[in-house]
């Protein structure tokens, strides 16, 4: 019989217990050893089957157990112990608080961190029990939100709470990927509803084409110090297909995914705003976009300053740039195909009159989202060209990244060279309470080192002086445990397919903990190159089955599930792993997810990574097995085109540029086998008479060291912090304090863009020089500009100068100001300067005009500029 409704009955625990409640509805224990002891300890065998869920193991324990357990004076000590560890951590004063959160050096407010920063992201990557995230971006953003909360940056997240969240991923008897959707109960998630004071539940809602209006209620994780703000349309009232917006992640077509990131951003902000007024919490002052998804934000920002119930009614231009400067946007898309672009006539269908941001002229806009550059399709509407836009800082994920993305979006600036496009890097980085084994962090505090401390590269360091066979011995256990893991889920796989108990006797004897274990796991888009190890299958038997020094490969990934070419990859690894002959050697296993990357990261000794490149924006998984000591063997892309450094790994030399992909393909898998045979086995399999492999296990200690203290999520927040949120909230202070500065900047914009046809470099003269110059000599240069009716501040006049190429195009270029030294009649100027000639060889420059405004984050903000 179905049952025609269902809803998950909480516990209520001894008076004695409480702290368990309070403790389970936190998600700091999902980074937290001795949080997860305790849970362990109230019943290890349920703490197994539930997934390591606190939730769901208070919600399955026997009221006589927790009856025992509240006259156990030893577990009510160790319950207490946790209890006030977790009131410590979230109340006492941490890194943002004694160093971002003061005043500027000036002794003013204005270099003040922001008060709170809304971080807006559509899947967010917490732990296994809150499955809301298919992948990278999803971990990344969990890994943002629990490193704020370490560094007590005031952060809240904003998601969406999916029914089905992505999927659950087993295969098929041919090893073809199939996909459930189990639904899940937000009552047995450790999450809670946000309530209004007098106990109903808080709503946002958003007006749609025809109405009704859409109806989300408001759910809230508690990430540490970190509250994630999650939005629902499960709400009675709403019909069908408003409860559908919120039932899985990456679902349905173009209207459906439109109509999410509508209530992402229109309905984050409104939930932010619901928060801030029944909590008490301080109100935003920085708005991060993590990717286009939520850039409906910057539309419903300006909708509240321009139908503003309370305050000045500020017009469209003044909005804008008040929006604009507190505004971060971070795209971690190297290819144009990743990004969301919709119809213009769906957008216009659901922002135009009485649409979802009323008050918002919908030509304003679809203008922010019209590729109306050379190479756009001016009939859509792109998510990323509105969140730069919209946001006066943004960044790509890593220094390639942002290399790729200045390439990219170039059009969007297209009077500036790439290199000067206004958008940065901020590399990735990993929580490394989350990723790393407890036995590597034990090795470093055996020799004194602190894990709460800011110094990490010291805590990295320490690891230096443990003997090599402690830190041998402690990487076999590791891989001992993987083995155990991969062992259980390589037989719940097996038996799902339709395999017998009894013919699985294999299994026992599937993989080996001395054997040299390759990590391979990540989504399965074909850039990613799954099968690249498959290339010449012979050789790759050959390097499993070597009788010397055999390897071994575990392997995991999710296709989405619209993508039938990711899936024909998944079916073909699968089908050589079930050879047989070397299924003892290489698995492939199902649904990858926190879960099994935790013990899958410390147990591999090498991690691979072979995509093409440079489409891998950043690639954290490699971080997360060099934390554990794992050595990474990857193509320079990403990250690893950042930091390797020739002793921390291997590279895989990549056939760039070749036309011919299946050739690109054979060189780069050959490159690939050559290193595995050549350089990565001999090393492992070569011991000491202690049985240690002595130049791998430097390798492994250069790694922890060289790149401990560069990979983590801590260092990518701080550099948040200093380098994109506290300019931001400075930017907006100066606007916004009385709204003058966003209204004199508004009109200055529109007075230079209005002028700027007028601007020309007339003439341009150089002395100083002869027909030889040498080293050591001064060219002086004085440029005759017309600056029609702007004057000399509205612009800066800049002698640019470098070496040239063959076609005189300049390199290597350096930035000179030059000063007015004349005024003539007409709005003409003269403007003068000098560079000494410090190199020899081939030496160029020119002159040129652009905007001046210290509120600019950029000199290509504007995107005008007049050369000579």
């Amino acid at each position: 019989m179905r049952a025609i409704r269902r809803f998950t009955v909480r516990p209520v625990l001894p008076p004695a217990l409480e702290a368990l409640g309070v403790l389970a509805l936190n998600l700091r224990w999902s980074w937290h050893p001795e949080t997860q002891d305790v849970f362990e300890e109230v019943d290890p065998e349920l703490w197994e089957s539930t997934g390591h869920d606190p939730v769901g193991l208070l919600g399955a324990v026997g009221r006589t157990r927790l009856e025992e357990l509240a006259a156990d004076q030893g577990f009510l000590e160790r319950l207490k112990v946790a209890a006030d560890d977790l009131d410590s951590y979230l109340t006492g004063e941490r890194w943002y608080q004694r160093v971002a959160a003061r005043d500027g050096a000036d002794g003013t407010s204005h270099e003040r961190g922001p008060a709170a920063i809304g971080y807006f992201s559509p899947e967010f990557g917490i732990t296994a029990v809150l499955p809301q995230y298919s992948g990278g971006l999803g971990i990344l953003a969990g890994d943002h939100l629990k490193a704020a909360s370490d560094l007590g940056v005031p952060i809240v997240g904003v998601g969406l709470l999916y029914r089905h969240g992505y999927f659950e991923q087993s295969l098929s008897r041919e090893g073809w990927q199939q996909e459930t959707y189990p639904l899940l109960d937000p009552d047995g998630l450790p999450i809670s509803l946000l309530r209004e004071p007098d106990g109903s539940r808080a709503t946002i809602s958003i007006a749609m084409p025809g109405g009704p209006d859409l109806v989300a209620r408001i759910w809230v994780a508690s990430v540490g110090r970190v509250p994630l703000l999650m939005l629902d349309t499960d709400v009675e009232g709403n019909p069908e297909h408003y409860v559908d917006v919120t039932d899985r992640l990456y679902g349905g077509n173009s209207e459906h995914r439109l109509r999410q990131e509508m209530l992402l951003g229109v309905g984050g902000v409104r939930a932010l705003r619901a928060y801030s007024r029944i909590t008490g919490h301080p109100v935003p002052e920085v708005f991060h976009t993590n990717e286009g998804h939520a850039g409906f934000l910057g539309i419903e920002r300006i909708r509240e300053l321009t139908v503003a119930e309370s305050g000045p009614r500020l017009d469209f231009a003044t909005a804008l740039e008040v929006s604009r400067a507190s505004t971060v946007f971070t795209t971690h898309t190297p290819v144009p195909a990743g990004i969301d672009r919709f119809p213009r006539t769906l957008v216009e269908q659901y922002f135009g009159e009485s649409g979802a941001t009323p008050g918002v002229p919908i030509e304003k806009v679809l203008a922010l989202g019209t590729e109306d550059y050379a190479g756009g399709d001016t009939s859509v509407f792109n998510m990323a060209v509105m969140g730069f836009r919209l946001a006066q800082r943004a960044n790509g994920v890593s220094l390639l990244h942002g290399e790729v993305s200045r390439g990219m979006f170039n059009g969007l600036w297209p009077a500036f060279d790439e290199a000067e496009v206004p958008i940065g890097s901020i590399t990735n980085g990993v929580h490394a309470p989350t990723w790393v084994a407890r036995e590597v962090i034990a090795l470093a505090e055996s020799q004194g080192a602190d894990a709460e401390s800011d110094d990490t590269e010291v805590f990295w360091s320490a690891v230096d002086r443990v003997p090599s066979a402690e830190v041998w011995s402690t990487k076999r256990r590791l891989r001992e445990r993987l083995v155990a893991d991969a062992r259980k889920r390589l037989r719940r796989s097996w038996e799902k397919r339709g395999s017998a108990k009894a013919e699985l006797a294999w299994i026992d004897g599937a993989l080996d903990p001395d054997v040299l274990t390759i990590g391979f796991a990540r989504r399965v888009p074909s850039y990613k190159r799954l099968t690249l190890m498959l290339r010449d299958p012979a050789r790759l038997k050959r390097l499993l089955l070597d009788p010397e020094r055999p390897i071994q490969l575990i392997i995991a990934g999710k296709s989405h599930p619209a993508d039938d070419g990711g899936k024909k990859l998944i079916q073909e690894m699968v089908r050589f792993a079930d050879d047989p002959e070397v299924r003892h050697r290489i698995v492939f296993l199902p649904n990858y997810d926190i879960a099994m990357a935790q013990p899958l990261y410390p147990g591999c000794d090498v991690w691979l990574n072979n995509p093409l490149r440079p489409y891998e924006a950043c690639g954290t998984s490699g971080m997360k097995a060099a934390l554990n000591g794992g050595l990474n063997l990857s193509i320079l892309d990403g990250w690893w085109d950042e930091w390797y450094d020739g002793e921390n790994g291997w590279a895989i030399p990549s056939a760039d540029g070749l036309d011919d992909p299946d050739r690109r393909d054979d060189l780069e898998a050959t490159a690939l086998y050559e290193l595995l045979e050549n350089e990565v086995a001999p090393r492992f399999y070569d011991v000491d008479a202690d049985g240690v492999p002595t130049r791998w296990v430097e390798m492994l200690r250069h790694t922890l060291k060289s790149l401990g203290p560069k990979v983590l999520a801590t260092r990518m927040v701080r550099d948040y912090t200093k380098q994109l949120y506290t300019p931001a909230a400075t930017n907006a202070r100066l606007l916004n304090s009385d709204y003058e500065g966003a209204r004199g900047l508004a009109a200055w914009k529109q007075r230079v863009k209005a002028g700027w046809s007028d601007v020309r470099v007339e003439h341009v003269e150089s002395s100083g020089v002869g027909d030889a110059p040498e080293v050591g000599a001064h060219l002086d240069v004085r440029a005759f500009v017309s600056l029609g009716e702007l004057a000399p501040d509205d612009v800066a006049v800049q002698l640019v100068h470098g070496k040239t190429d063959a076609d005189d195009q300049l390199t290597d270029t350096v930035i000179e100001p030059l000063t007015v030294g004349e005024t003539y009649d007409g709005g003409r100027y003269r403007f003068d300067g000098d560079v000494t000639l410090d190199h020899s060889g081939s030496f160029g420059y020119t002159v040129r005009v652009i905007p001046r405004n210290d509120l600019l984050a950029s000199d290509a903000e504007l995107g005008v500029v007049t050369m000579a």
